[in-house]
């Protein structure tokens, strides 16, 4: 493959400014991330300390494979709801090596609200295991939950994909042969009694961990009948005459220990074959995406350019290179897995969708997992277009996307809006993982475009009754639009919502596409199936 040849003069005054501001912004993430990930009120800390409880970043470094990396999800989860209370979601979530497995961790942060189930704890637990399940990962839990978060009980419990989510998903990795293994830390309360009791394995601490579906006071409540913790769930209790749990354990230490040796008895599965050589760091240094991105959400750049600083060796074999520009379409390799790369260059137009829907074909057909790297406006509009079929041109490539069985991994550079961001293998079109970066904005169209829509339309309506808006009028109509959407499109917004699977430093992203991919290759790959294609 050909290295591409940067046009970026990186001493240029632009380039610099630039590299400061996107710099200052991941220096910003990475101090909110800091702080959803260490930042606890001290009595918190203190009352886990004095139940010999180790806090939850503790129990995973221990339960990890020495020296290993491990890709956390959604580390902002709930950072802009709850007001701000419920850091990370109250859970956290990733892939990580234990025993010289690659696992899905799902872990209760009893520090946040004693690890209480809101519902974007359940959105972010309910995520995690998709990902399991999409990639064939196991599982390891560490459970330390105060239960559900009661008051709003109407946003977690009832519905398809809240709690009882959870314990469906458990339900079909079990099926599927995929293996789990829960440590119970804490107590395991009502629904959430299920996830070591629906686990192949379970592990319970002796004196802090306990499974029941009512806790003393309701039983008390309910029958009359007094118990204590360990009487009604503790460890030697399940593990001598329930038989709900497995091992006891007398400290977490040892918990974790013989959840690791549990994990290391696991099947291992052979891994799905896709082209693979020897990996090679990029020509040109990831750092330099700092300076590839422009300061303006508005403002283009040359996607060639993010590229070159994300797979091996700069090199990238580009598909078409001379039809449909605004779409850049081809292959390289990313820590030498073999991968099919699309990426924005400008809007959407007949010419590129059609060429994105054909190269995703191509993918397909020689196993090549696909990476969509979003900075899309959306697909052209106009009298000119509709009549060369943009919209069944765009069907094409939205068929092409949600039909692919190869995995797709999708990272959103800059802009993603509008039905782009469906073509370009957005969120409700299942790619593997989806991650942000600080600056991207998501929404259905720009923040100026639907402030002046929702003028416009008030400015039609008054003048067929006559009537005409004033400057300050129109101004009260677009202000407060403008302002809710520049909010709601955010990345802190769309992580916060786990509309993504979390947000990484430009610098980052080869690695954690890296890990992704690896992950993925736990899964088979299906043969390519399409629907309809509108000719």
């Amino acid at each position: 493959m050909k290295r591409i040849e940067s046009k970026l003069n990186t001493t240029s005054a632009t380039f610099l400014a630039n590299a400061a501001h996107n710099r200052k912004l991941s220096d910003d993430f990475k101090e909110k991330q800091r702080a959803a990930r260490h930042d606890r009120p001290q009595r918190d800390v203190e009352r886990l300390r004095a139940q010999n409880k180790l806090l939850v970043r503790e129990r995973i470094q221990q339960l990890l494979d020495p020296g290993t990396p491990f890709l956390e999800l959604s580390s902002l989860a709930a950072n802009e709801a709850y007001g701000g209370e419920v850091p990370g979601a109250a859970v956290v979530t990733g892939i990580g090596i234990v025993s010289g497995r690659e696992v899905v961790i799902n872990a209760g942060d009893g520090t946040v609200k004693g690890g209480a189930w809101y519902p974007l704890t359940v959105k972010k637990a309910v995520r995690a295991l998709d990902i399991a399940i999409e990639n064939r990962l196991p599982v390891v839990h560490l459970c330390d939950s105060a239960g559900g978060f009661l008051p709003q009980q109407a946003e977690l419990f009832a519905d398809k994909y809240y709690a009882g989510r959870i314990f469906r998903n458990q339900c079909m990795l079990s099926k599927m042969g995929v293996q789990q293994v829960a440590v119970v830390l804490g107590h395991c309360t009502a629904g959430g009694a299920y996830v070591p009791a629906l686990s192949d394995y379970n592990v319970i601490v002796r004196g802090t961990g306990a499974i029941f579906l009512a806790g003393p006071p309701l039983v008390k409540a309910a029958t009359g009948e007094e118990n204590t913790v360990d009487e009604l769930g503790g460890a030697d209790m399940h593990t001598s005459i329930s038989g709900t749990a497995d091992y006891p354990a007398s400290s977490e230490e040892e918990a974790i220990a013989i959840a690791r040796d549990v994990v290391a008895q696991f099947n291992r599965q052979t891994k799905t074959k896709i082209e693979w050589q020897q990996p090679e760091a990029p020509y040109y240094a990831p750092e330099e995406l700092y300076g590839v991105l422009p300061q303006d959400i508005k403002q283009g750049f040359d996607i060639h350019e993010v590229i070159a600083r994300l797979v091996d060796g700069s090199r990238f074999h580009e598909y078409q290179p001379n039809y449909g520009k605004t779409l850049i379409c081809g292959y390289a390799h990313l820590w030498g897995y073999k991968v099919g790369i699309l990426g924005n260059n400008g809007v959407l137009f007949n010419d590129s969708a059609l060429k994105g829907a054909h190269f995703i074909e191509l993918c397909n057909q020689n196993r090549t997992p696909l990476i969509f790297l979003q900075n899309i406006t959306g697909f052209m509009v106009g009298r000119e277009y509709e009549r060369r079929g943009i919209t069944k041109d765009g069907a094409k490539m939205l068929m092409a996307v949600s039909c692919s069985e190869v995995p797709k991994f999708t990272v959103m550079c800059h802009g993603s809006f509008g039905a782009g961001n469906y073509g370009m293998s957005g969120r409700a079109f299942d790619s593997r993982f989806l991650f942000a970066w600080p600056q991207s904005q998501i929404s259905v169209m720009g923040a100026e475009q639907a402030a002046n829509v929702l003028a416009d339309v008030k400015i039609r309506q008054l003048a067929k009754q006559g009537k005409q808006l004033s400057a300050e009028h129109i101004a009260a109509i677009r202000d407060p639009v403008l302002g809710e959407f520049k909010r709601k499109q955010s990345a802190y917004w769309s992580t916060s919502e786990i509309w993504d699977d979390g947000i990484l430093a430009p610098s980052d992203t080869r690695n954690a596409l890296g890990m992704a991919i690896s992950a993925a290759m736990n899964a088979p790959i299906g043969d390519p199936k399409y629907g309809v294609f509108r000719m």
